[in-house]
């Protein structure tokens, strides 16, 4: 672990992009780089933006794009503005992504990364030290064709997820527009780290239902047990199963 952060921050280093980001307060998500640079992408949708760490990321692999980012915490959406001020191709919206426009509570916690519409499990604190709850918010929760004109969405487009447990109910607000990715690349974990959380195997068959299949598993973390605990999941479009 030790070894895998020292090569991320010599990563951010190096780059005059990334190291400013860093030093406003956001440490660019080095690690995708290897997923995206295999991708074509001309529109990324970055749900669970947080600081702005996948948004970096995705303007290094794709200059051209445009990035619509979502955080509903105003602490890190306030880092995230400073960093990309000046980019007119990188919009946020002070928003969560559900299955119905409503007023929900997040759960935020010590670390605001692992913030979560859900509550907190004992299992995640122990393992994260960070993911400790110490706090809650009202915060508002649109379906993503509520924000997004699915017009404007290219057939070349990622949508990201990452959002601490709740990637099932964002698929869900986001399922009348789905068929407008190409790619979908998804956090997920295979022990409940937040109450009632689907597992990994859950949104792999609600996704393979829409046609939309498992390419790759990145990043895994593993638990001290040596298990698997969660991994970020690469699913592109079945173009046999649904005739595109």
């Amino acid at each position: 672990m030790f070894w895998l952060r020292l090569t991320k921050l010599i990563n951010i280093m190096i780059d005059p992009f990334l190291l400013s980001a860093l030093l406003k307060g956001a440490t660019a998500g080095v690690e995708h780089k290897a997923v995206l640079r295999n991708l074509e992408c001309e529109c990324v949708l970055d749900i669970g933006a947080n600081r702005g760490q996948f948004a970096l990321i995705s303007r290094k692999a794709f200059p051209q794009a445009t990035i619509h980012s979502f955080e509903p915490l105003k602490e890190p959406a306030q880092i995230f503005q400073k960093i990309f001020n000046n980019d007119p191709n990188v919009i946020l919206y002070p928003f969560a992504i559900g299955r119905e426009k409503t007023t929900a509570t997040i759960h935020i916690t010590k670390d605001d990364d692992s913030s979560s519409m859900l509550p907190i499990t004992k299992t995640q604190s122990d393992m994260f030290s960070g993911a400790v709850e110490k706090d809650t918010r009202q915060v508002m929760v649109y379906p993503l064709s509520e924000l997004i004109d699915p017009a404007s969405i290219p057939s070349a487009s990622l949508l990201k997820i990452d959002v601490q447990g709740f990637e099932l109910d964002v698929l869900q607000g986001c399922e009348d527009i789905l068929q407008k990715f190409s790619h979908l690349y998804i956090e997920c974990s295979f022990i409940e780290l937040y109450e009632g959380q689907a597992l990994a195997h859950q949104i792999i068959a609600w996704l393979e239902e829409r046609s939309f299949v498992l390419s790759s598993i990145h990043n895994l973390y593993y638990g001290k047990n040596g298990l698997a605990v969660q991994g970020d999941f690469l699913f592109s479009k079945n173009k046999i199963t649904d005739g595109r």
